[in-house]
């Protein structure tokens, strides 16, 4: 069996031909928003000097840049990912920063046979999508020496993320709502119950599992018109699944309800909105 043939092949098929083209396309906005949230992962990870980091689901890479920025000329960083024009723009980018401690892996972190061993193993948003999760993440920690550091940050429930819920909510105003998703499918909410999480990590064979309540303001777009953040929301996450097959009217509709929602949040340069998310830490 092939990896394109996994247990996660429909995610590979996801991140390939839909998700991923758009991620690369609204890059820069989307590393405005979220790279706060990963450096503060990063930084649970202390001094990464010298050390081997593996970046699981480095996507566009800024977070793969970083930890190599972290680990210097004599660290080492692998970034791995389902989807290939992702990576092609990780690539683009490493290489513009002359970091030669920083490569790139297409490849499922589920099931890939690591054969060196890293100090450390890293995700900002990445590893919600995995099949088996236990299995994902005992892949992981083989993938590790003992006493190496695990951390990643991910969401929590998407009631507790405004800058989700208020353009979902008024997008709901003109379209019926989805389907909930099944208890535990892979979404980038697949880890909203923290006590879920404690129980994947120590499924996997971790030890010391710490998780912590993270809130912040997100500024989205900054520097950008409130129309243009309008639009790049509308084409983001669960919006962007609901209105694959809308007509242009039924999503003109929609931009424009979600515009006025966002407004009262349009403070100074950018749309502000508070997020909620969880960082994870343990230990191999």
């Amino acid at each position: 069996m092939t990896e394109s043939d996994g247990p996660n092949s429909e995610q590979r098929q996801y991140w390939n031909e839909q998700t991923g083209p758009k991620w690369v396309s609204m890059q820069s906005f989307l590393d405005d928003l979220l790279d706060p949230l990963g450096r503060a992962a990063t930084d649970r990870l202390g001094e990464l000097a010298g050390k081997s980091v593996l970046d699981v689901g480095c996507g566009c890479g800024s977070t793969s840049i970083e930890l190599a920025r972290r680990v210097g000329e004599n660290g080492a960083v692998l970034g791995i990912d389902l989807s290939r024009p992702m990576l092609e723009r990780a690539r683009e980018l490493a290489s513009d920063a002359g970091l030669d401690q920083l490569s790139f892996l297409e490849t499922d972190a589920q099931t890939h046979r690591f054969e060196t061993k890293m100090d450390a193993v890293f995700s900002r948003f990445g590893v919600m999508f995995f099949a088996d999760p236990v299995a994902a993440f005992t892949n992981l920690r083989g993938a590790m020496r003992p006493g190496g550091t695990l951390s990643f940050v991910c969401w929590q429930a998407i009631q507790d993320n405004e800058w989700f819920m208020a353009p979902l909510a008024a997008a709901l105003e003109h379209i019926p709502p989805p389907e909930p998703p099944a208890p535990g499918a892979p979404g980038p909410f697949a880890f909203a119950d923290a006590e879920r999480v404690e129980g994947i990590l120590d499924g996997a064979g971790f030890s010391g599992v710490e998780i912590a309540d993270h809130r912040q303001e997100l500024g989205l777009g900054k520097g950008l018109p409130l129309e243009e953040v309008t639009e790049l929301l509308v084409r983001l996450g669960p919006l962007n699944r609901l209105l694959q097959d809308a007509s242009a009217e039924l999503i003109e509709t929609v931009t424009c309800s979600v515009g006025e929602a966002i407004r009262p949040y349009h403070v100074d340069d950018a749309v502000r909105m508070s997020s909620a998310s969880w960082l994870v830490r343990a230990v191999a």
